[in-house]
């Protein structure tokens, strides 16, 4: 999750620009750079590694102007080194970019730029936004920005400035960006801790909003150039809160930033028109004849998740593992299995261990994995990252939804180079990915509708989750987040087991959260329902949009938007995370940092 900072004014912008990147470091990066205006024309200086490095470069370099911008850069295109760092300019150096975001067609703009003869230095999808300002530029640095961007698809804030104007120009999509005002001077972020030391009077831009900052004032138009009216707030955090984003917690924050998360999970991978997906991995679908998923907590109920996706989009044998029983069983591997090992942080000592094992026994191996530079991005042959950004809270959330995107995106790329997926079935599988960003945007919407559930649910000492398919990982999931911080004791089973045992334990007292969107099991879902409300259990039921008889059987009733059946897991997931928060704070428990819980748990 990138940070951008932009400064116009009286003060030395370097200054500036430094203390408002290092404000956002608890956004993750792994390079940063800054463009500031000078008496010789704009000079860019950026490096790879912490804020230090960058600092120690500014000492010798010694730049003076009061207009620039800086960035750090989380990496998604192209490795964290210094060319590929930002800020990104044109060849004749007269303009600069920073860019937070992705740019889905930035391949075929590229292919297109260079044939009209533009040079690229980097391999990242920003630099082609510079060249194609460029291109459009005439004179208004604005309209070059506008013009440009009628021709990206994807999720941006784009930062840019050029020598011979006293401005910043920004645009927004997805990404944030928050404009602070100031007396002779004007400030630009992607989050509001950079600003506080100056201001507290903020405008916050909205998707669509293209921005002109000057020292005096700010411009705001949409894409077509129509004005727009942006009332500026005020804003009364403390630092702390101010990296949470105005929210209470980090993990309410997290659970609202995974339309975003999903945007950057996705991003440039889904090739709609073929029908497939590229991950960059170079690793032949073909040479594996069985996939082992090894991983720990919420990890390993997203490699639940990807097991049934294989299975049924690849036709591959998937055997799934938490990861610390996975060595100890002595697993049957050879040269075909493919070792999937997921993980947030990279560091998870029961899931390294099981990948080793793996390794020990011949497998093939593949990392799915947040963290870059972690321990098990340097020991798997693969890596599929999920580019979630830094995870604050204890309880994940957002990582896990950028996990369950990476397994449908896998099993799409096996089943079609197996032969086992039609091209017009991953179209409507691709297609229904790009929607995911907006659907969960709709069901957090629904939270006024699960923190009333929450309220008359709080006090119950148990809960019981039921699922079918692909919503019994969910199922997992949701009972794992209400017992990680409310520390209400949770069941969660597959729908058709509960007759086999855990029916027993349902009564009157006990509320019992039933995934029942839309699908092939839909209907037995409604029985293993009606045999729960036979002996007075309470349902609170995650139901598809527009249907109207689960209302008949069921108490509680979160909606959430129709999509296919496959993916259905990234829509209903959500209200159970929203649940567990809910609970959390009625119960005054500290969500952000549970009992007994770490964010990685490095030790057997």
């Amino acid at each position: 999750m990138c940070g951008i900072v932009g400064y116009i004014g009286f003060r030395k912008a370097t200054d500036v620009l430094v203390d408002g990147l290092r404000r956002l470091e608890y956004r993750g990066y792994d390079s940063a750079g800054v463009a500031v205006k000078t008496a010789e024309g704009l000079k860019v200086v950026k490096r790879s590694g912490k804020l230090s490095v960058l600092e120690a470069a500014l000492r010798e370099e010694g730049l003076e102007g009061h207009l620039g911008i800086g960035h750090t850069r989380w990496a998604t295109h192209g490795a964290p080194t210094d060319p590929n760092a930002h800020p990104h300019t044109t060849e004749d150096g007269r303009i600069a970019l920073i860019h937070n975001g992705i740019v889905e067609n930035y391949l075929e703009l590229k292919e297109a730029l260079k044939a009209r003869g533009h040079r690229f230095s980097s391999d990242t999808d920003s630099e082609i936004l510079a060249h194609l300002i460029e291109e459009k530029y005439r004179g208004d640095l604005l309209e070059a920005l506008r013009e440009a961007l009628k021709e990206v698809r994807g999720a941006y804030a784009v930062v840019a400035v050029h020598q011979d104007h006293e401005e910043i120009v920004a645009a927004r999509t997805v990404s944030p960006l928050v404009v602070g005002l100031g007396k002779g001077e004007n400030f630009l972020a992607s989050d509001v801790p950079a600003l506080l030391p100056y201001t507290r009077k903020v405008i916050f831009l909205h998707d669509g909003d293209v921005a002109r900052i000057t020292r005096e004032g700010v411009e705001i138009t949409d894409l077509l150039g129509n004005p727009l009216l942006r009332e500026a707030v005020e804003v009364d955090w403390s630092l702390e809160a101010a990296e949470k984003g105005g929210f209470p917690h980090y993990m309410l924050k997290e659970i609202y930033e995974q339309p975003w998360v999903l945007e950057n999970t996705l991003g440039g991978r889904l090739l709609e028109e073929v029908g497939d997906v590229d991950l960059g991995l170079e690793l032949d679908p073909m040479e594996v004849d069985r996939v082992h998923m090894v991983a720990c907590g919420t990890a390993a109920y997203a490699g639940l998740y990807g097991k049934y996706l294989l299975e049924g989009l690849a036709r591959i044998p998937v055997e799934w593992d938490v990861a610390s029983e996975y060595r100890y069983r002595d697993p049957v591997v050879d040269g075909k299995t493919l070792a999937v090992a997921i993980s947030q942080s990279g560091e998870t000592i029961d899931t390294l261990e099981g990948l080793r094992e793996a390794k020990r026994k011949g497998a093939r191996t593949l990392g799915v994995i947040n963290a870059k530079g972690s321990s098990l991005t340097r020991e798997v042959e693969a890596v599929l990252y999920i580019h979630a950004g830094p995870e604050i809270g204890v309880a994940s959330t957002k990582a896990y939804m950028a996990m369950l995107a990476a397994m449908a995106m896998l099993a799409i790329r096996f089943g079609r180079a197996r032969g086992t997926l039609g091209q017009e079935e991953a179209r409507a599988l691709i297609r229904e990915l790009k929607k995911l960003p907006r659907l969960v945007e709709e069901v957090l919407e629904k939270r006024p509708i699960v923190a009333h559930i929450a309220e008359k649910y709080h006090q119950a000492q148990d809960f019981l989750f039921l699922g079918r398919h692909v919503q019994v990982p969910t199922a997992y999931e949701g009972a794992l987040k209400l017992k990680e911080i409310s520390y209400i004791h949770a069941e969660a089973y597959p729908a058709g087991e509960m007759k086999h045992g855990p029916i027993a334990l349902i009564d009157e007292h006990l509320p019992v959260v039933v995934l029942a969107t839309q699908g092939p099991l839909y209907e037995k879902t409604l029985s293993n329902i009606q045999e729960v409300r036979a002996r007075g259990g309470k349902v609170i039921a995650v139901a598809t949009e527009g249907d109207e008889e689960i209302r008949k059987l069921a108490q509680d009733v979160v909606y959430v938007p129709q999509v296919h059946p496959l993916l259905s897991p990234m829509v209903s997931v959500v209200p159970l995370q929203l649940l567990a928060y809910e609970v959390a704070v009625l119960l005054g428990r500290d969500v952000d940092q549970p009992r007994n819980l770490a964010k990685s748990v490095t030790v057997e």
